[in-house]
């Protein structure tokens, strides 16, 4: 019996040795901590932590169980490992011996390893809590009782039922009351109010708001917003529009707590709103801040002990309550104001309609010819989908990319008659140099005869073009070029460089940022100042490289690596969501058949229809 069960136990200890080095490997890499070989009074749990889901409080148990003391745990946000340190060595052997190879607090009761290690990381203590809180955020928790939580909760769904303003969004349900909040819009419309006013049941409410709401625009609101989300639901950040609405927006949280996102450029704040808290957004929070919450099942929130833990979510429920403006809004933060920026958009949209050609010419062709060795040089490995779409094509297809660059796209399937052209002479100078098929041409008119290709794509190219029609003629042009049953790939920038709460690779490039070495102040003042140096002729803003994009038409800055370090600016209309899907549907020629997001790109496929359509 003792003979089986040896091989057992040595296989086991072999197994978790090897997991221990595996994750050892990724957190070295990671945070830059050193194992020890011998006892220390810290600890890591290599496998476990935040991002999957372990809270303070069940690791606290766990080694509870060993009988060893903890003094602190240290729970890093985003991270599948985490830290304790021990009161004295003895402590943290107990705690080693009782735990690594033995506690199940991983995930589906998963098993926990742990390492000895020499000092803590440099990340420990940053925590995201705490950081001051915007200017006019206000936070006031219980401020209805259990009791009033669940009068308001009856009153909202007898007197719901029969409102106009009720329906289902794609992620929650949602009513309104007093005038509906039109979400294609953004905005309410003051001539169409609802035949259900505000619940009595708040009437509660605004006297414990005396004191405050004699310094806000108005004292009671005349429209509620009733959303409900469950587990995983979220909204994407956004401003209330200033216009429609006066100052402040109130918020009450039922059922549930949850933690809601404030940004406004690369500053970012974390707020909990526990369950029957208020929430005030005014002045600066309100206007200049936009608040959203992460579709997630689980919230990293703060301890009891001051450090990091895990909570999940349950069902919540939200009133949000606000009193219409009626008129244009007269705030002091113009960045996100629709009011401020209701002229721009026409002004911006006129100019670059009567300078398209000559902006393409100075901030694209031109800007790609003076970089084409530099920018060739970062353009080097096929993206996996895209390559993925040309192997999908039978051999000896014909296949066309137009913008093609450096031709890094064209040697993807040599089955395949790849041919690329592009409007840059130097990067087809590139092409040629590696014996590629590639001539020189614009995307909006190409020189090949109609119906004669398999397959096109279109890499990272339409977004440079300056207007909707401009888009939407090159994209007619590859379905021109298709023949019947033809299929084509086109990728642009998107707007929002953040799906599911993963930033793409263009913001993880950030290294300032997010490997804090300077302070978020601080590099955006070294951005600002290195812009403030650059010719900039149009009505367009300098987007500040590696951040998030906060308008659709920008200048994005690209600097040579020569001893000049030149910077050149490339123009970009970024896509919103749905965009680049609704310039496919205006072609009747072709269908969608696919469009998904990939690191920072909306993408299509669309195939030509087999009908003449001539």
């Amino acid at each position: 019996m003792h003979v089986e069960e040896k091989p057992q136990k040595v296989n086991k200890a072999k197994k978790a040795d090897k997991k221990q080095r595996r994750c050892l490997a990724i957190i070295k890499s990671d945070c830059d901590v050193t194992p020890s070989d011998e006892p220390t009074p810290y600890l890591a749990i290599l496998n476990v932590g935040l991002s999957n889901g372990l809270t303070e409080e069940n690791l606290l148990q766990a080694a509870a169980k060993s009988s060893g003391k903890v003094t602190e745990v240290i729970m890093l946000p985003g991270k599948s490992y985490c830290f304790v340190v021990c009161a004295t060595l003895e402590d943290s052997q107990l705690i080693y011996l009782g735990m690594h190879n033995v506690s199940t607090i991983g995930q589906q009761g998963a098993v926990a390893y742990l390492s000895y290690i020499k000092e803590l990381p440099a990340l420990a203590g940053k925590s995201p809590w705490n950081r001051p809180l915007p200017s006019g955020l206000v936070v006031i928790p219980d401020f209805v009782s259990e009791e009033e939580e669940s009068t308001l909760l009856a009153a909202i769904a007898a007197d719901g039922k029969t409102s106009a303003g009720s329906g289902t969004l794609k992620h929650r349900n949602v009513k309104h009351f007093g005038y509906e909040f039109l979400y294609g819009s953004n905005n309410v419309d003051p001539s169409k109010p609802l035949d259900q006013s505000i619940p009595s049941a708040c009437d509660v409410l605004w006297p414990r708001l005396e004191s405050s709401s004699s310094t806000w625009d108005w004292s009671t609101p005349d429209q509620l917003t009733v959303n409900e989300y469950e587990p995983g639901h979220g909204i994407p950040p956004h401003v209330d529009t200033h216009s429609a609405f006066l100052d402040p927006i109130l918020s009450l949280s039922l059922q549930s707590d949850v933690v809601m996102d404030f940004r406004r450029g690369e500053e970012q704040v974390q707020v909990r709103l526990p369950r029957r808290s208020l929430l005030i957004m005014s002045g600066e929070a309100r206007y200049d801040w936009t608040h959203g919450i992460r579709p997630k099942h689980i919230d990293v929130v703060p301890s009891a002990s001051g450090g990091l833990t895990t909570k999940v979510r349950g069902k919540r429920t939200s009133l949000t309550f606000r009193r219409l403006r009626r008129g244009p809004c007269d705030c002091s933060y113009p960045m996100l104001c629709d009011t401020r920026q209701s002229k721009a958009p026409q002004e911006l949209s006129a100019s670059l309609a009567t300078q398209a050609v000559s902006l393409e010419q100075q901030n694209v062709h031109e800007v790609y010819d003076k970089i084409a060795d530099h920018f060739s040089e970062t353009r080097h490995t096929p993206w996996p989908q895209v390559a993925g779409f040309l192997e999908s094509f039978d051999p000896q297809s014909v296949v066309l990319d137009i913008g093609c660059g450096n031709g890094k796209y064209l040697g993807c399937n040599p089955e395949l008659l790849a041919i690329g052209c592009d409007r840059a002479q130097g990067l087809l100078a590139v092409g040629r140099r590696k014996g590629q098929n590639v001539f020189r041409c614009d995307c909006l008119s190409v020189p090949v005869r109609s119906s004669s290709i398999d397959g096109c794509i279109s890499i990272a190219v339409v977004h440079h073009l300056a207007t909707g029609e401009r888009r939407l003629a090159a994209i007619k042009e590859m379905a021109r070029v298709l023949r019947p049953g033809g299929r084509a790939l086109v990728y642009v920038w998107a707007k929002d460089q953040r799906k599911n709460d993963k930033k793409s690779a263009y913001l993880r490039q950030n290294k300032a940022v997010n490997k804090e070495r300077t302070t978020e102040q601080q590099q955006r003042q070294k951005q600002h100042q290195e812009l403030e140096q650059l010719p900039n002729n149009t009505p367009l803003p300098v987007h500040t490289n590696r951040t998030e994009f906060q308008q659709q038409d920008v200048l994005v800055p690209w600097k040579t690596k020569d001893e000049q370090r030149t910077t050149y600016l490339r123009y970009y209309h970024v896509f919103e969501e749905q965009e680049l899907e609704n310039l496919v549907a205006q072609l009747p020629e072709v269908q969608l058949t696919k469009s998904y997001y990939d690191q920072g790109n909306h993408c299509v496929i669309f195939e030509k229809i087999l009908k003449n359509t001539s």
